[in-house]
């Protein structure tokens, strides 16, 4: 099997944009926080422009989040995003990840779901939806008996959970709502979202590591 790279790494911001014209605002919000990936979910139909217009940004790095489609993916691949997020496991989006030069990131939420994304070939997957799940335990245990398998935890990821996140080894992203939820950009909260990039990312990124 094709051992597909293990990034993104670090904090990624999960949003929702409207307005593609809301995207190098939000950009350079995310880089003053001190964070260069993002995940815009393909959740609005400004989606695909939003994307395009952050992956013109020299030193950020986009993904597509809710691919639920292969054809998603394509188009992902066509506005520029480097990787997909989906929030379960799909062979075909993954396989039309991989056809177009995508880093997929599917979702799992079971040892069924991980062995099957280990089997296809997958390093590193979503837990998805993390809170509900168990948080930094569940995750921990659900590792392992996979320990060549990473994970990025999203899904109720705030600053009471992103220090836990931190300790458990086999974390290596964080995907969090929570910085950049779509009240604060339609509102122009940019700095907001500034002071939440650092807070999560001092939290993660310099927390106990194993």
């Amino acid at each position: 099997m094709t051992r597909i790279t293990t990034t993104p790494t670090g904090v990624v911001p999960v949003v929702e944009i409207d307005d593609p014209g809301d995207a190098e605002p939000l950009v350079t919000a995310l880089l003053a926080g001190g964070v260069s990936t993002v995940e815009i979910t393909l959740r609005t139909d400004g989606a695909l422009g939003a994307i395009r217009r952050v992956a013109a940004t020299p030193g950020v790095t986009v993904g597509a989040g809710t691919v639920l489609e292969p054809d998603q993916a394509t188009a992902a691949a066509a506005a520029g995003a480097r990787f997909i997020v989906s929030p379960g496991l799909d062979e075909a989006v993954v396989e039309r990840a991989r056809a177009v030069g995508l880093l997929a990131v599917p979702g799992v939420a079971t040892a069924s779901e991980l062995q099957l994304a280990r089997k296809v070939g997958l390093r590193l997957v979503k837990i998805f939806p993390a809170k509900q799940l168990g948080g930094p335990d569940f995750v921990a245990a659900l590792s392992a008996p996979f320990p060549d398998m990473l994970f990025m935890p999203s899904g109720g990821v705030d600053p009471d959970s992103a220090a836990a996140y931190a300790k458990v080894r086999v974390v290596a992203a964080l995907g969090s709502g929570w910085i950049a939820p779509r009240n604060l950009i339609r509102a122009h909260e940019f700095d907001e979202i500034t002071r939440r990039c650092s807070i999560i990312r001092d939290l993660f990124e310099g927390g106990v590591r194993p």
